[in-house]
């Protein structure tokens, strides 16, 4: 198809949307449920204020062949080039599979045969509904509400691009599947909806990157990830996001786990001018864990309001919520945080622990913790820190032969060793390039 762009939010927009993928009569009604839930829904009355123009959005945007490419030499050469420029071409490499965005549709996915064998699915949300509608239909919407907030129900409106895994039974990929989202116009909004079901006995971890280019109109990603962790199961999906510093990301990410399920997140939010993402565990069977490890660096004009949630409905359950921010140049780092221990949930523990570090006096932090347990054989700990980069410990390394800019360097990277440890090797790289050129 030739370019197709879509300005604006109406349900003319939303049913020529779905007219473009050809879908079935349930996901416009879905769409159409979700806009008038939209329309009816006020702004969240919590964290940033967002100054949004929704008319001024474009919902859609697509000037790609209608099927998906599993070859890099298949794209358009300079979508190509970007993506090289970008490295995430070379990132394949290291992955069992790899699906990339641009704009509102999936452009490339490939995964490699010895997955196929394994019957794992690995494609975009589009292409499972038409393949899989059973399977997806089981799941979709049923983690994330499309009335659970206005985003979310922006989402159901207008979702497009985003990928779909299955993981039969006793199932373990080597390496990790990964995802891009690339936004490259301006006033562009993505609204990419992932879906992942890790059945009985299974591991899998996901990779995610987003990124954009700075313009002056803002830009709005607002996605939405459901991931369902069967009985005995692992997930860890891990995000590095470097979105411009126009962009608007608001995001909600939930996962139910089964009993003995365990679940991670491991969250990094470099840039965007609004963050709103607070990924959840619901807990939902005996002896099943939650844990969500992130970091937020926040400088001029940025807001970074994250954190995460946890809600314990087994028995004998685990969360571990570890946060670190840190903010310059009148940033504003916010952790946002809700543990709930319901009365049933007897015997659950629950940590969370976060550390922020300000590099001046004009930047920002605040704490906003809500704990909560209804039972007396639960325990929840909090423990919150603010530190400053101080003149000892600059004089320690300075006498060292250090110099300054390098001593700084070095104590932030040791700040953030907890989120770092858990990336692959080739992501710790990625950040630690990535916070050179953001601090």
């Amino acid at each position: 198809m030739g370019l197709v762009e879509i300005r604006g939010l109406n349900e003319a927009h939303i049913r020529e949307i779905s007219n473009i993928k050809k879908e079935e009569a349930w996901i416009l009604d879905y769409r159409l449920d979700s806009f008038r839930y939209f329309m009816n829904e006020s702004m969240p009355s919590f964290g940033p204020e967002i100054h949004l123009s929704f008319d001024d959005i474009i919902y859609y945007k697509s000037s790609v062949a209608d099927s998906i490419q599993d070859s890099w030499s298949r794209l358009n050469k300079r979508v190509t080039e970007e993506l090289d420029e970008l490295g995430v071409i070379e990132s394949e490499q290291h992955m069992d599979g790899i699906g990339v965005q641009y704009e509102s549709e999936v452009i490339y996915h490939n995964m490699i045969d010895e997955l196929k064998e394994k019957d794992i699915i690995f494609t975009s949300i589009e292409d499972a509904m038409r393949k899989y509608p059973e399977l997806v239909r089981k799941y979709f919407g049923k983690i994330v509400s499309n009335h659970e907030n206005k985003f979310a129900a922006l989402n159901g409106s207008v979702f497009s691009g985003g990928s779909f895994i299955y993981i039969p039974p006793h199932t373990k990929l080597d390496r990790p599947l990964q995802s891009y989202f690339r936004i490259s116009s301006r006033s562009m909004g993505q609204f990419e909806r992932t879906l992942i079901i890790v059945d009985d006995d299974s591991e899998l971890h996901y990779i995610e990157g987003c990124t954009a280019p700075d313009y002056s109109e803002s830009s709005l990603h607002a996605a939405v990830v459901e991931i369902y962790v069967g009985k005995r199961s692992k997930c860890r999906y891990t995000t590095v996001q470097n979105w411009a510093h126009n962009v608007n990301n608001l995001v909600t990410k939930r996962a139910l786990v089964d009993e003995d399920g365990e679940m991670v997140w491991v969250d990094g939010n470099i840039g965007s001018l609004v963050t709103m993402k607070y990924p959840c565990c619901v807990l939902k069977g005996d002896r099943s864990s939650g844990t969500c490890i992130t970091i937020s660096v926040a400088s001029t004009n940025q807001e970074q309001d994250t954190g995460a949630r946890m809600i314990h409905l087994g028995k004998n359950t685990k969360s571990k919520i570890i946060s670190k921010s840190i903010a310059r140049n009148g940033g504003n780092a916010t952790y946002r945080g809700d543990v709930k221990i319901t009365k049933d949930a007897l015997y659950s523990e629950a940590m969370v622990k976060c550390d922020t570090l300000l590099l001046d006096e004009i930047s920002k932090s605040d704490t906003i913790p809500r704990n909560l347990t209804e039972n007396d054989s639960s325990t929840i700990e909090h423990e919150a820190t603010v530190s400053k980069i101080s003149d000892e410990n600059l004089f320690y390394f300075m006498s060292r032969g250090i110099d300054k800019e390098r001593a700084m360097e070095l104590i932030i990277l040791g700040f953030l060793e907890a989120f770092r440890s858990e990336l692959p090797m080739e992501y710790a790289v990625e950040l630690n390039q990535l916070l050179k050129r953001n601090l």
